[in-house]
């Protein structure tokens, strides 16, 4: 297991996370749906992407800030919604929504967090955006968008892809339950993940803490994940309730999920701003395409009318500096921010920003590009084109 300081990249610092997490836990953040080829091609679909550098050009000073959501970021990217980070660190969702402050970007807060929205609103100044699904308890929404604006969060995020939760395997093979439920199957695990273990018992708290007051599922004990996200989701949602959403909320609006050209036009049509294009880390529908893949044919359709965000596959700057020039605003991790949190706290959350900030520059710099804003098709070759 490589120490926090030596761990070089996002795959160091999840081998890090391996040794330190329970296997039900490790295995959340780690798997996708099905066998898992979506989750893989998110990254391998940047492998077709080949950057095209330009030389002695002046690039003392590099600019990696972004406006995105109505605000300026300092970097390209952001913290995407993850859901219940206590599972991974004790010290859950204020370490990572800390570690974004501290490098000038957003943090953003899932509805199935363990650390209330109101809490987060007052742990750092920065700029939030909290992620929200329209539930079967309609009021909980209207709720949700109200605490939202009395909070001061800077947008509002709708995730559609989750009308029922995915078939992930890897939950159903380790036991991953929520609350984690020790079993004889899995007590090896967990007794060898000694400091996890310990900061258990210290404290054992994983409510839900957005959700508790109106839906008591997690009362009645732990429950598979699948099953609580099937008893909560609202199959019956259309774009007709995304519109009133985005009408209460009357800011910055976001819709996570969206890859279709036919689907971003129905988010114009609807009053969004801008589009994660996601496919929930692979996590939902086995066999759609690679974030990256969407973002030009959605150009092609919508032209500027949204801001795109690519949210999936990076782990690597390399990464966000292809889906910037494939015509991307900005970009969003989820898994590589985790790792660094299940590896070290805060402390690996800001490893892991360190990271990729430190590839962004060294391969901007090696690009010839000064400014993020310059970034455009033009640096990028398709692996099946040859360069003239």
């Amino acid at each position: 297991m490589p120490a926090l300081h030596r761990c070089n990249n996002i795959a160091d610092l999840r081998l890090r996370a391996k040794s330190k997490l329970p296997a039900p836990m490790f295995h959340y953040i780690d798997g996708g749906a099905d066998d898992e080829w979506t989750m893989r091609r998110n990254t391998n679909a940047f492998d077709d992407l080949q950057l095209m550098p330009n030389y002695l050009r002046n690039i003392e000073h590099l600019d990696l800030k972004t406006n995105v959501l109505g605000t300026q970021l300092d970097l390209p990217y952001f913290l995407s919604p993850t859901g219940m980070s206590r599972l991974f660190h004790h010290e859950k969702e204020y370490a990572a929504c800390k570690a974004a402050h501290q490098h000038g970007t957003m943090y953003s807060l899932s509805t199935l967090s363990t650390t209330s929205l109101e809490d987060i609103a007052t742990c750092t100044p920065s700029a939030k955006m909290f992620q929200i699904y329209i539930l079967k308890d309609r009021e909980l929404t209207r709720e949700f968008v109200q605490r939202c604006k009395a909070s001061g969060y800077q947008a509002l995020c709708l995730t559609v892809d989750t009308m029922v939760a995915g078939n992930r395997e890897r939950d159903l093979v380790n036991g991953m339950t929520m609350p984690p439920r020790i079993t004889p199957a899995n007590f090896f695990s967990y007794g060898t993940s000694f400091s996890w273990l310990f900061n258990l018992l210290k404290d054992p708290n994983f409510t839900l803490e957005n959700v508790a007051h109106r839906v008591d599922a997690l009362d009645k004990g732990a429950m598979a994940l699948i099953d609580y996200v099937n008893s909560q989701f609202d199959r019956t949602v259309t774009w007709e309730d995304a519109a009133w959403l985005a009408e209460q909320w009357d800011g910055p609006f976001v819709i996570k999920g969206v890859q279709s050209p036919a689907d971003a036009q129905k988010a114009v049509e609807i009053g969004a701003t801008a589009l994660m294009v996601s496919n929930h880390g692979g996590r939902q529908l086995e066999g759609v395409p690679a974030p990256v893949d969407c973002i030009a044919p959605i150009r092609d359709k919508i032209g500027d009318q949204l801001e795109l965000i690519v949210d999936g596959g990076i782990r690597r700057g390399t990464h966000i500096i292809k889906a910037l020039a494939s015509g991307a605003n900005a970009c969003s991790i989820g898994r590589p921010y985790l790792y660094g949190l299940a590896a070290g706290g805060q402390k690996g959350v800001d490893r892991a920003m360190n990271i990729l900030t430190s590839e962004l520059h060294r391969s901007m710099t090696l690009l010839g590009v000064s400014c993020v804003s310059e970034l455009s098709e033009k640096h990028l070759i398709p692996l099946n084109k040859r360069s003239r």
